[in-house]
């Protein structure tokens, strides 16, 4: 199963419909970057994605982007090859 990352705050609706999305494929473990109490790493997202919104999520070293990235992705059939590798 792929290394999932995802920069996240407490309250992100989209970063919780994006783990619950994950959840349903299969995902066990999902390793939480939380930019809301970690400012630096807010920095270091917005360093490595470009963006300043939340979710990131990452698939081994691949930026997927936010939620609506990874939907539809999903819904192009992209996904489960991705968390499969």
């Amino acid at each position: 199963m792929a290394n999932i990352v995802m920069y996240t705050t407490a309250v992100c609706p989209y970063c919780i419909n994006a783990e619950r999305l994950l959840l349903s494929k299969g995902v066990k473990v999902i390793s939480k970057v939380r930019v809301d109490l970690q400012p630096e790493k807010r920095d270091e997202m917005i360093q490595k994605t470009g963006r300043r919104t939340v979710p990131q999520i990452y698939i081994d070293d691949r930026h997927i982007g936010g939620f609506d990235d990874l939907r539809a992705q999903d819904q192009a059939g992209g996904l489960d090859p991705l968390l499969a590798e």
